[in-house]
């Protein structure tokens, strides 16, 4: 028995990084051919093999945009042992109409997001700002996650607070929102985050992350002292990665066994 990843699996793993690809572009991959009337569909896909990979290795699939023509995307991909190169590919994509599935030429919002990314430019912007500002585009987010995905129909997706909140919104490169996050005042010197939301197919790109360190860095602006923040115990681990500490014991909140956790600023 030889003991080594059948051959034709290498292709799953560059498309498995494909599809991070697109998170790392912050576009959820349906919405957004959708919103360009057409679809990637793979043309030429090459693999040269120069080792194998076994049983139990460890992998890191490497993949760039080396090429973007009218209608086609050329990516190089690379997947290693530690240092060692095992596997080299390149995948050659084309533009098309997804009824017919004859090419047109790439949109240009996409061909700057794709050379903006290669080129180490931030692919999300976040504003802070008011219900008034931000509000139409946070209750379509919290719908999204919360009524749509979650099912929490008891939850309103406006709250009482939000008139008076600090409001977070970040959005993709298309202005699409993709997630969203409140910074209320709990008392004098303590602030609470909440209402957080991040679109499902963009969750662990670490757009969680910076939109909470803006809503932190806003408690300190105006004089927090402490933020807290109510977390289910899923994502306890999550939070504690950023300082928050746990407090008081586990309570229901819409279904969900939920933690009181703050930080300290």
């Amino acid at each position: 028995m030889q003991k080594i990843v059948f051959n034709a699996h290498y292709l799953m793993y560059f498309d498995t990084a494909i599809a991070d690809y697109w998170r790392e572009l912050a576009l959820p991959y349906d919405v957004t051919m959708q919103s360009q009337g057409g679809d990637l569909y793979v043309k030429k896909a090459v693999v040269e093999y120069h080792a194998s990979a076994r049983i139990d290795d460890q992998l890191d699939v490497a993949l760039r945009c080396s090429r973007i023509g009218s209608s086609s995307v050329v990516f190089d991909g690379a997947i290693f042992r530690g240092e060692q190169n095992l596997v080299s590919g390149e995948l050659i994509y084309v533009f098309a109409d997804p009824s017919t599935q004859t090419s047109k030429p790439l949109p240009n919002a996409l061909r700057e997001i794709m050379l903006a990314y290669e080129a180490g430019e931030a692919m999300v912007q976040i504003d802070l700002g008011d219900w008034l500002s931000l509000g139409r585009d946070v209750v379509a987010l919290r719908t999204e996650v919360f009524l749509d995905e979650l099912g929490l129909s008891g939850q309103s997706q406006e709250d009482a607070g939000d008139p008076q909140a600090i409001h977070a919104m970040v959005r993709n490169r298309l202005g699409l929102p993709v997630a969203t996050g409140c910074l209320l005042q709990r008392t004098p010197g303590v602030g609470q985050i909440g209402r957080i939301a991040v679109t499902r197919v963009l969750r662990g790109s670490r757009l969680g992350r910076q939109m909470l360190g803006t809503l932190l860095e806003a408690a300190a602006k105006r004089g927090d002292r402490e933020v807290t923040l109510l977390s289910p115990l899923a994502n306890q681990g999550f939070y504690a990665k950023l300082g928050f500490v746990a407090r008081g014991e586990p309570f229901d909140e819409a279904g969900v066994a939920h933690t009181e956790m703050a930080r300290h600023l």
